[in-house]
């Protein structure tokens, strides 16, 4: 009976530690749960926080590409982000004449590979202060530290947008959501 009773307690352990490790690997990002399971577009159209983006990347006929094996760093800019540019910038980008354009915006906010804070990081101090990385657009974002858990992200035109949540792990890659639009 005292057997039997070690081997349950051990189990019911061992089923609490991978449900909190499930639990722990999930990532709130615009109230709903990033699954790390998911793709990065099975995730981020249940985002409320990124609607746009997620209209931008169907507009543009990105959705297969960013559901495919990648993997891929995508710095998702949230909604604020799309509502701060200049009135007209966004609608005018999805119209069907433009969308060469906003292909090149969105994957301007694409690296090829797995870049999570910790790779990032290195890079930047490899760098000594920066590190400049090609996006699958091919135009280059740098990236640099604003303090020891904060790292920005400058495009070509010198606008500079914050990580505000870091390391969405997706089975296809890594997101990382940012306050502003970059633009190549």
């Amino acid at each position: 009976m005292n057997k039997l009773f070690v081997t349950l307690r051990n189990a019911a352990f061992a089923v609490l530690l991978f449900a909190g490790a499930a639990a722990a690997q999930t990532t709130m990002v615009g109230s709903e749960a990033m699954y790390p399971k998911k793709n990065i577009v099975e995730n981020a159209v249940n985002s409320k926080d990124h609607t746009t983006l997620v209209a931008a990347v169907k507009a543009a006929g990105l959705v297969e590409t960013l559901q495919s094996a990648g993997p891929f760093t995508v710095f998702a800019p949230v909604n604020d982000a799309f509502e701060n540019l200049p009135a007209g910038t966004v609608e005018n980008l999805l119209k069907a004449e433009n969308k060469s354009q906003l292909t090149a915006v969105l994957t301007y906010h694409v690296l090829a590979g797995r870049y999570d804070f910790d790779a990032l990081s290195k890079a930047i101090m490899a760098g000594n202060g920066k590190a400049k990385m090609k996006t699958v657009q091919g135009a280059e974002l740098t990236f640099m530290m604003n303090g020891k858990r904060n790292i920005q992200v400058m495009d070509t035109k010198g606008n500079v947008a914050n990580i505000s949540t870091y390391d969405v792990y997706q089975s296809n890659g890594v997101i990382q959501v940012i306050d502003k639009v970059l633009l190549p």
